[in-house]
């Protein structure tokens, strides 16, 4: 059975609204999911001044309610990437925009990009299992510009939990990490992962 009308308008936000499963979705656009552990990248390199960002993340969160998207994305999602950018000195674009089509196109909230590789985190208030929906549809769009890489990886996040996923192209396959990382306690871990994906 067709979800999706292919006369209509979806942005990726419509993805995240609607109520069929995430597999189902995918299946509109000729894509498996798989749930496994993933084996992730990570870098080797000695990274500097996770400890003091760490501390600073423990130190702002008891004095900030993260009771909305802004507030989880601006205290806890854009300070890691921000490192993260720095580290491997590329370009953080936010509310990045793309269209590939009616089906979709939309803003992702990050984007980084190095030579080979790419990484977009789809930041939500609450809901993971849809963020992942939103955050799979968004990286079929990425994988369909002309420069794509055979892999790209995402994560979906609400601030303090991350959930990374995993596109192939050639299998026409999306992995989601059945496990995941936390914020502040796994930041060395999840910033080694992101510096590791575009290395």
């Amino acid at each position: 059975m067709k979800i999706l009308q292919a006369d209509a308008n979806y942005t990726f936000r419509s993805y995240f609204e609607l109520s069929n499963d995430t597999d189902e979705i995918l299946a509109e656009f000729d894509y498996k999911l798989v749930k496994k552990r993933l084996q992730l990248p990570r870098t080797s390199r000695q990274l500097s001044g996770l400890s003091e960002l760490k501390q600073n993340l423990e130190n702002v969160l008891p004095y900030v309610p993260l009771t909305s998207e802004t507030a989880r994305r601006e205290i806890l999602v854009a300070p890691v990437l921000s490192k993260v950018a720095m580290i491997c000195q590329q370009i953080l674009r936010i509310e990045y925009p793309v269209k590939v089509s009616n089906l979709l196109q939309g803003n992702l909230d990050y984007l980084i990009r190095s030579i080979h590789s790419l990484i977009v985190v789809e930041a939500k208030r609450d809901d993971l299992t849809r963020g992942f929906t939103q955050l799979a549809v968004e990286a079929i769009a990425l994988s369909m510009l002309d420069d794509a890489p055979d892999r790209l990886y995402g994560a979906v996040t609400i601030g303090n939990l991350w959930i990374f996923g995993i596109l192939d192209v050639t299998s026409r396959t999306i992995f989601q990490d059945i496990g995941s990382y936390t914020l502040p306690d796994d930041l060395e871990d999840l910033i080694s992962i992101l510096v590791g994906i575009l290395e």
